[in-house]
């Protein structure tokens, strides 16, 4: 473990504090599934929320999305969010848990707490003719990872044994 860094579950409104007064690009997200608090020494230092996928496609009720993590800078921090995003994910019956970072960031934090790389995402902006938007995020492209959780259920496999 990470010198004095533990985590703990933390309430929606604790997460979005800490995500306006720390995160570089983002507003805190619309809801949640749960959220973990990353603590030293009694402080928070870090967060992450985890909720249903932004992706109306990855929705499926079996793939959580990471839809904001930040830290201080607590080295390690960002690692142990997506570590503890993923596990408790996991626990509670997700198969798989997606986030996307900026093109232009490493995923080295991802790579160490054993996601890997989907693939690319273009950048685009939310707005459109029918619903014209102010863009407040970054538009530049984007990278998908996954960690797989486990199995979906064989429900061919799941109906033979039940019969």
């Amino acid at each position: 473990m990470t010198e004095g860094l533990y985590v703990k579950p933390i309430a929606f409104k604790e997460a979005c504090a800490y995500i306006i007064e720390v995160h570089r690009h983002h507003k805190p997200p619309q809801g949640h599934k749960f959220s973990i608090g990353l603590f030293q020494r009694g402080e928070m230092v870090g967060c992450a929320v985890v909720g249903r996928p932004v992706a109306r496609g990855l929705d499926d009720g079996w793939t959580a999305e990471v839809t904001r993590l930040c830290t201080n800078g607590a080295k390690n921090g960002c690692s142990m969010l997506y570590a503890a995003g993923a596990n408790a994910a996991k626990a509670v019956g997700y198969r798989r848990i997606v986030t996307y970072i900026l093109g232009s960031e490493t995923g080295a934090s991802l790579r160490a707490s054993g996601w890997m790389l989907d693939g690319d995402v273009n950048g685009r902006s939310w707005s459109c003719p029918s619903r014209p938007r102010v863009d407040k995020h970054p538009t530049e492209d984007k990278q998908r990872w996954v960690r797989v959780l486990g199995a979906l259920p064989d429900w061919e496999e799941l109906q033979r044994t039940l019969a």
